[in-house]
């Protein structure tokens, strides 16, 4: 909200949403929409839907369910930005069929090791700050649109002032999947702030034009010395490593980048040693986020962010 108002209020969306259903071709909603648009467009009638929790009171109340996701004919529903990735692997199967969605699912990290512990931590210590953690996100062209998306969008909702850097000549930077990212700023620009956390999304190709920014080198390297915290997701703690910034640091990264590094831990979705904070990647990235804002402000913080979310979390401190 109020995105999902002003979709409803859109009447060509209306028009081109309304004919889809008519047609019986497939038509959805995600989170606040099912109830604030699809619900007074007549598109709910006699199907059955979800949504977020806070909206769930809206829907008519024999045919609401309250589940993660809900298929009904052409219908698909969902509850909110932590069942994204299942709204968007129902589609996939819709579309194409199970094995792909398995398939797609096996790359994204939906369900690996589900049976080990979210985060390992190392070497613990305190990252807690008097004042608003201050967070800088470089970004290039190749970046991995659903990691710079995912960790700014949770640690703005946890109140964490956070810069989206371009490392290229214009703040327009093309993710990896054609999605077009406008940075708050060029990286020389933010290179005149200081950071509490450092983060670089991965994305090979985009790891490769950080790891060729001579402005972000030099700011990594400035934060290390000042033990001043940073991090990496996916492709990009090669980055890390390749400027000398992993030595004896316990890790994790995508498997097709953690072979070039030494002194990796099997099996968690996200691993902090010390001031070091590393991930998988892509559907690992929320316990990543979340991970950071715990580390800031404690875990009631991150369950409240997370349950708004509707992203599910441990409830002990346990993380």
């Amino acid at each position: 909200m109020p995105g999902s108002a002003r979709l409803r209020d859109c009447e060509i969306l209306k028009k081109i949403t309304s004919k889809q259903a008519e047609n019986k071709r497939l038509y959805g909603g995600i989170s606040t929409a099912p109830a604030v648009a699809l619900l007074p467009w007549g598109l709910l009638r006699r199907k059955r839907a979800t949504c977020h929790p806070a909206f769930f009171d809206r829907l008519p109340t024999f045919y609401a369910v309250k589940s993660n996701l809900q298929v009904s004919g052409e219908l698909t529903t969902s509850q909110g930005p932590g069942t994204s990735f299942m709204f968007a692997l129902a589609l996939v199967e819709q579309l194409f069929g199970e094995s792909v969605a398995k398939e797609i699912g096996e790359l994204l990290f939906m369900h690996s090791d589900d049976d080990k512990p979210r985060t390992e931590e190392f070497n613990k210590v305190d990252w807690a700050v008097s004042h608003t953690p201050h967070v800088l996100v470089p970004v290039a062209n190749g970046s991995e649109d659903t990691e710079v998306v995912t960790i700014a969008d949770i640690l703005r909702r946890a109140k964490v002032d956070v810069v989206v850097a371009s490392v290229e000549k214009s703040v327009k930077v093309l993710a990896s999947q054609g999605v077009k990212i406008i940075a708050d700023k060029l990286i020389g620009d933010a290179a005149e702030s200081i950071y509490d956390l450092i983060i670089l999304p991965g994305g090979v190709a985009g790891t490769e034009r950080l790891r060729k920014s001579r402005v972000l080198k030099k700011l990594l390297k400035e934060q290390d010395a000042a033990g001043r915290i940073y991090g990496a997701v996916c492709s990009s703690p090669t980055v890390l490593h390749k400027h000398g910034l992993l030595k004896d640091k316990k890790l994790t990264a995508h498997p097709h980048a953690i072979t070039e590094l030494a002194n990796a831990v099997d099996g968690p979705k996200v691993v902090i040693d010390g001031k070091l904070i590393t991930s998988r990647g892509f559907a690992t990235v929320s316990d990543f986020a979340l991970a950071i804002v715990s580390k800031f402000f404690g875990h009631a913080r991150a369950r409240s962010v997370a349950e708004g979310l509707v992203f599910e979390y441990p409830r002990s401190l346990k993380i």
